[in-house]
């Protein structure tokens, strides 16, 4: 990749960066809080996920 490339796409995303932190803040303060079974039921999705990704890579 040329390097003006790589220089521009550090720039965009520091202004993504930038324009984005200021506003995470409010957004995770007005969101609800999940309960102990819905966190409980993301963990077991992921550990599902997780293993069949696991699955997948040792029948290669």
């Amino acid at each position: 990749m040329d390097l003006w490339m790589k220089i521009g796409m550090a720039v965009l995303l520091g202004a993504l960066l930038l324009f984005l932190l200021p506003r995470v803040k409010p957004m995770m303060q007005a969101s609800r809080k999940g309960s102990r079974e819905e966190w409980l039921g993301l963990g077991l999705i992921l550990l599902l996920v997780a293993g069949f990704v696991a699955f997948l890579m040792s029948t290669v």
